[in-house]
């Protein structure tokens, strides 16, 4: 009869704590697309990448034409005329591969410029996901148009304080 009572004790406690807890999904490349303002932020960042691009490209493909140009006049070429042609070549081809790190490396001018015109929209969609779980109770919001997953979260489930204390690196 006891474990009958405990069973049905802790099977509500369970299926109480489980009511609390409101979990909802959006689909977050859903809702970007239907922002007029994202799309014409994309567009602006595709159209300056693409330039860019063709920057990078054109300095390739000139040191590609030097590098040919070398090969096939090499044989009529002295020591001191190789060495600088060479290192005409390899400069060319530094400079390509600076520009394409000046673009777009990790803080490269297309990740600041993705940062001016699209992280204030991104922000503003996720103030509203906020407001809208704040009014109604939601704890948690997953993305499932990504794998990034996890959106937003209450800062009421947020258990991490409590590890800390468990493992001894906090009171």
């Amino acid at each position: 009869m006891k474990k009958l009572f405990f069973a049905v004790v802790i099977s509500l406690f369970s299926f109480v704590g489980a009511q609390a807890q409101k979990y909802v999904t959006v689909d977050m490349e859903y809702i970007l697309k239907n922002i007029p303002a994202y799309e014409r932020a994309n567009e602006q960042l595709n159209q300056q990448s693409r330039r860019w691009q063709g920057e990078i490209e054109e300095l390739v493909q000139e040191a590609e034409t030097m590098y040919k140009k070398y090969q096939s006049e090499s044989a009529f070429l002295s020591d001191a005329q190789r060495i600088e042609r060479e290192d005409a070549i390899l400069a060319k081809e530094n400079e390509a591969r600076e520009l394409k790190r000046q673009y777009f490396g990790p803080t490269g001018e297309l990740y600041k410029k993705h940062e001016s015109l699209i992280a204030p929209i991104q922000d503003e969609v996720y103030n509203a996901v906020k407001e809208i779980c704040e009014l109604k109770k939601y704890t948690m919001v997953f993305d499932k148009s990504s794998t990034t997953g996890l959106i937003y979260s209450a800062p009421s489930v947020d258990i991490s304080s409590e590890v800390l204390v468990k493992l001894g690196y906090s009171e």
